[in-house]
């Protein structure tokens, strides 16, 4: 590909977002750039000193109807859409007046934030742009002529170009920024259409689209073979997408995936009611307990499986402090993530270098709306995400006896975390702690089983006289199908179990709780992950 060099004379800016507008306008003029612009913006480039003709001077129609119609005019779209070597283009320009525009700078308005902050239906629609992306694709389309510049970040690499070339950027520049210029129009419209399905509470619409911005490239993806990057979509739920990264390495495709997992889990864990803390390993947590403090919530949750807790996540629900920080750099950890931290819980944390700290300000609430997206072959399949609280439930107790004060807090505990475990789940807790995980298997009496030697392995290392699955509750993801996975969990030692119920052999099941002594509540719920 030749460099295919062209000049720019003429530049049209249009911006919502003025960061570095004015440095960037001044340095067009130093090279002869002739200065367009609109509204606001021109008013802006005007104030600073620079010579700017105003739009209206272009087309011959002022700015109406509250600034909706300004740039849709062929003496804008004229002098983007031309082909300079094109002479009938040329012969079409020069009759009709229409001059070429070489250089197009828009970044649109603001309807993500505009959405994001809140705004009423009226507000929101205001704020969508519709000469900006007709201007943008157009410059696109004709980018072997037209450089197009849709954010601030790409102002110098512009300057860079204009200062080499002699005033003029190079094709390939411009199919770089005209490629950009597509993915952010795209975006911007699948904010906007997703944002429509929901006022409109459309579960299905007939076209889905999903957009983001890249936070960054990754090294690779869940294996070295594979390529990978992160983007950041319109909704601002608080994770790992807007966490402040305070030191460590750079999160890989893992972690990023892994720290997501935790800090959902630890958001069902209200901070105001008690401290929580979550260890991930694999997506899935290896450990989840409540305390009176961090640095107790931690020691429980490791307590249920300290050898996979080794290189896991660590997620916390409140604001971490020096003793918390003081018990998790006890062993190695990849990540932290949490509301804030303490200066001096920041202070220990700094002292594993690689150790990874992310501050996120706030917690996910897990009963708001959302949608989640997996790639199947040939299609996407989206849901809306999984909302369902245990507290907000209709529990049924479903057996003889009822389970007691204790057993239905624990009960309610194991039920929070099976919703973020994945298919088939088995959850053994005692005092507001795991103390047994099955996770991922493809028969539900393995995962009781698998949970229940993970119990053992945890009694002999903190020489326990027995697991603590003696005495502990039951959580079950989805219903037993046969007694046979519930009576597994009660040869563990279970004395109490919550499940969604639903199945044609709940009679079945229910009675063998019931020669067993045990309390069985039924949710109605089910929490399938896969």
């Amino acid at each position: 590909m030749t460099e295919q060099l062209r000049r720019v004379t003429r530049a049209l800016l249009s911006v919502s977002d003025k960061t570095g507008l004015i440095d960037f306008a001044r340095a067009l003029a130093d090279h002869g750039v002739e200065l367009v612009s609109t509204g606001g913006t021109a008013k802006a480039i005007a104030a600073a000193g620079l010579k700017v003709k105003d739009v209206s001077e272009l087309t011959g129609f002022p700015e109406m109807m509250d600034g909706r119609v300004k740039t849709l005019h062929p003496k804008v779209h004229g002098g983007l859409l031309a082909i300079r070597d094109n002479k009938e283009h040329a012969a079409a320009m020069a009759s009709h007046g229409i001059a070429p525009i070489d250089l197009l700078v828009v970044n649109l308005y603001p309807f993500e934030a505009t959405v994001d902050k809140g705004a009423g239906f009226e507000e929101c629609i205001e704020n969508i742009d519709i000469g900006g992306p007709a201007m943008i694709r157009a410059a696109a389309k004709n980018h072997d002529d037209v450089a197009v510049v849709v954010e601030a970040q790409d102002y110098q690499a512009v300057l860079d170009e204009l200062a080499a070339h002699k005033g003029a950027t190079s094709l390939g520049l411009r199919r770089r920024l005209a490629a950009k210029a597509y993915a952010r129009t795209g975006a911007y419209d699948a904010a906007i259409s997703n944002w429509f399905a929901v006022q409109l509470d459309t579960r299905a619409p007939d076209f889905r689209a999903f957009g983001g911005k890249l936070i960054q490239s990754l090294r690779y993806g869940e294996n070295p073979h594979q390529t990978a990057a992160f983007y950041a979509t319109p909704e601002k739920r608080p994770g790992v997408a807007t966490a402040r990264q305070l030191q460590g390495k750079e999160l890989s495709y893992n972690n990023i995936n892994d720290t997501d997992a935790a800090y959902e889990c630890v958001g069902e864990f209200d901070p105001q009611r008690t401290a929580a803390c979550v260890i991930v390993k694999h997506a899935n947590p290896c450990g989840v307990a409540e305390g009176p403090d961090l640095a107790t919530a931690y020691a429980r949750a490791l307590a249920c499986d300290s050898t996979s807790a080794y290189g896991g996540i660590i997620a916390v629900n409140r604001k971490l402090d020096a003793d918390a920080a003081r018990a998790i750099i006890g062993i190695f950890t990849e990540v932290i993530i949490a509301p804030d931290a303490t200066e001096e819980a920041i202070s220990i944390i700094a002292g594993r270098r690689n150790l990874r700290l992310l501050l996120v300000g706030a917690l996910p609430d897990p009963r708001a709306l959302g949608l989640t997206a997996k790639t199947v072959a040939g299609g996407l399949l989206v849901q809306s995400r999984d909302n369902a609280v245990v507290e907000d439930m209709n529990l049924k107790v479903a057996t003889r006896r009822a389970p007691t004060d204790a057993e239905l807090r624990d009960l309610k505990f194991a039920f929070r975390v099976a919703k973020h475990v994945k298919s088939n789940t088995i959850i053994y807790a005692k005092d507001l702690a795991t103390v047994g995980i099955g996770a991922g298997q493809m028969s539900r009496v393995d995962s009781a089983r698998i949970a229940a030697r993970k119990a053992l392995d945890a009694a002999a290392e903190l020489k326990l006289a027995e697991p603590l699955t003696k005495g502990s509750v039951v959580a079950s993801d989805a219903f037993f199908p046969f007694a046979d996975g519930m009576l597994a969990c009660i040869e563990a030692g279970a004395t109490a179990v919550i499940q969604p119920g639903g199945s044609m052999r709940d009679d079945e099941v229910i009675k063998a709780a019931d020669e067993h002594g045990i309390a069985m509540v039924f949710t109605g719920v089910r929490h399938f992950r896969h």
